[in-house]
């Protein structure tokens, strides 16, 4: 039986169960773990034991929402429980559990971060205000940028400043995430993890949930580094690692706005009537066995909203969700049906990022949809993709916790396939652009539909997708319909009113014209500049990712001798001197460990050496969005 069929455990569980081992226990914790979980056995009662041997049984009892979330909920029978060995693997080898919403936090409902908030140098206190990271004019300034999370309060009531208790408890998420980071992948075992829960529950129980989310995505992370899951990457865990690390930071400093602390539940406000028109569905499908529909719908005035359908169920569930009822107001649409179509609602209920609510006041009637070239859908195609791809950025740079970019629009043709992409240049004598599989799945037809354009070069499409930011001039679609007035253009069925969603419905050749285009002046696909790659900033994203695999001293290996020079020429070659002068920053640091006259540590504190990371991986992400935004002009 595999970890994922043990119930979730709530981290403070875990780090508590941690914490009352000897230091021997401690050092056999890992390998415990490794394999208690194939001894896991369900109950009729709804329990589930691990036996260890003939005199040790673990229990567990999870409660009404199948969660372990009391101590009381994991027996051991051996004679040291519950400060046992056995208790402590089998709670390390279940999945940790989301937190759920404090219910008696006054400080847990705030909003965004407040402008320009000032991230503490690879030199400062986190306990004390100071000044910010010098900012950056661009890839190539030489200057270190501002934190990827800070953004402009949203516009509403002036939430309380942060407590004496908030900013002690984001001291503590700081150290155990400066001691993760420094311990890396390698070292990063069960009671390196129980310490950042522990920080992330002390966080939680402070009002700070976007740092506690922050800290949980870390410890999956590093589970799933050290177990080696499908898909898990290093670039990811060096990102979740940046994000915990800068809000950690400016909230220790004292000086973050209440906004930094993020909201502990998503707060429905009441929108009152309203009208939204549908332009497409996507299928969802996350590594935890969830899977769904989300439903893309517009506003008369622009305004973006989506209407979900995610439950258990993974894959079957993402299949079927397409064409499910939609469970919103007693509408009788299905999800097919509103993406073609709309609603108007009346006592409808909005989310800050646009999700509708279901609640018992909401009456939702059908409207009939409108065409992608009519209002308000038109208007998302009528913007410049670099000014839209510019708006996306900053919102993904002011809020380094939202799930997905905005989608974007607009007309493309189709240049050719290039490996696993295609190649697309955007109307008008536009960039080059890549569009990849929103979703890779073989059993989704977001690859197969794609290879189906991919065949005829020449192509008019109208796109509508959500933009890559983490790559240079990619966009991931959702839905492509054809071009008005263009001859050489999709013919799809009058029922699908011009628009086919990749993630369900399958192009067949009657929906493509006949013939061929004017192969007029074709770029070859192989041609595609991509600025990311070509720059050397890579060297430092893999110095990066080499300290959040192996640690300090894998950084400090990495600085030494002929590999340094490997590194940072090549940077001031390409006018990167703030990149080079950050990395060199960080090796220095993660190879400076002062002994005394016996050989031992003088300063075994990782804050300095979590500093000087957390200030390159900044750079590079800065330096990385702004070679994404040129992408796109």
């Amino acid at each position: 039986m595999s970890p994922a069929s043990l119930p979730p455990v709530a981290p403070d569980v875990l780090a508590e169960a941690v914490e009352q081992l000897s230091a021997r226990l401690r050092k056999k914790l890992d390998a415990a773990i490794e394999g208690c979980a194939e001894h896991a056995v369900p109950a009729a009662d709804g329990s589930l034991g691990v036996r260890f041997g003939e005199d040790a049984l673990v229990t567990l009892r999870p409660g009404p929402s199948g969660t372990v979330g009391e101590a009381g909920q994991a027996v051991c029978t051996c004679l040291l429980a519950p400060r046992c060995l056995h208790r402590a693997a089998v709670l390390g080898a279940a999945p940790i559990a989301d937190a759920e919403a404090a219910p008696d936090l006054p400080d847990a409902t705030v909003g965004l971060p407040d402008p320009a908030p000032d991230l503490p140098g690879p030199t400062a206190d986190p306990a004390k205000p100071t000044a910010g990271l010098p900012q950056p004019t661009g890839p190539a300034s030489g200057t270190t940028p501002a934190p990827a999370g800070s953004a402009p309060t949203a516009p509403g009531p002036t939430a309380p400043p942060l407590t004496p208790a908030q900013v002690r408890a984001a001291t503590a998420l700081w150290e155990a995430a400066a001691e993760a980071l420094s311990a890396g992948v390698t070292a990063g075992g069960a009671v390196v993890q129980a310490e950042l829960l522990r920080a992330a529950h002390t966080a939680r129980l402070a009002g700070l949930p976007r740092a506690e989310a922050a800290a949980l995505r870390v410890v999956r992370g590093l589970r799933a580094a050290r177990e080696r899951g499908r898909g898990q990457r290093l670039g990811d865990l060096a990102g979740a690692f940046r994000e915990l690390l800068a809000g950690a930071a400016l909230l220790a400093s004292g000086t973050a706005g209440p906004g930094a602390a993020g909201t502990a539940r998503r707060a429905y406000a009441q929108g009152g009537s309203l009208r939204a028109y549908g332009l497409c569905r996507e299928p969802v499908l996350s590594a935890t066995g969830y899977g769904g529909v989300s439903t893309h719908l517009v506003g008369p005035d622009g305004s973006r909203y989506t209407v979900s359908d995610v439950r258990p169920g993974g894959l079957a569930r993402a299949r079927g969700a397409g064409s499910a009822s939609v469970a919103l107001g007693g509408a009788v649409l299905d999800h097919a049906g509103l993406a073609r179509g709309g609603l108007r609602i009346v006592g409808a209920t909005v989310s800050p990022d646009g999700r509708l609510g279901a609640g018992r006041g909401v009456r939702a009637t059908p409207l009939r949809g409108v065409d992608w070239s009519e209002e308000p859908a038109a208007a998302l195609f009528a913007r410049p993709v670099g000014e839209a791809m510019a708006a996306a950025l900053d919102d993904g740079a002011r809020e380094a916790d939202a799930p997905e970019a905005a989608l974007l629009g607009c007309d493309v043709e189709v240049v050719g396939a290039a490996g696993e992409y295609l190649v697309a240049r955007v109307a008008g004598g536009g960039p080059l652009l890549r569009l990849r599989p929103a979703h890779p799945h073989p059993e989704l037809p977001h690859a197969a539909n794609l290879r189906r354009i991919a065949e005829r070069p020449g192509l008019a499409l109208r796109v509508l997708g959500r933009p890559d930011l983490d790559r240079a001039a990619t966009l991931r679609p959702l839905a492509v319909g054809p071009v008005p007035g263009e001859p050489y253009t999709l013919r799809l069925p009058e029922e699908w009113l011009g628009r086919a969603d990749l993630g369900y419905d399958r192009l067949q050749g009657s929906h493509f014209p006949r013939g061929a285009a004017d192969p007029g002046t074709a770029v070859p696909p192989a041609a595609v500049p991509d600025p990311l790659a070509d720059a050397p900033l890579w060297r430092v994203r893999r110095l990066l990712e080499t300290g959040v695999a192996g640690g300090r001293r894998a950084v400090a290996e990495a600085g030494r001798g002929t590999d340094a020079a490997a590194l940072l020429a090549p940077l001031r070659r390409a006018g990167l001197g703030g990149a080079a002068r950050l990395a060199a920053a960080l090796t220095a640091e993660a190879d400076r460990r002062p002994r005394d006259a016996f050989g031992r540590l003088t300063d075994a504190s990782a804050d300095g050496y979590a500093r000087a990371w957390l200030a390159s991986a900044v750079h590079l992400a800065a330096a990385e969005r702004s070679l994404v935004a040129a992408s796109w002009s």
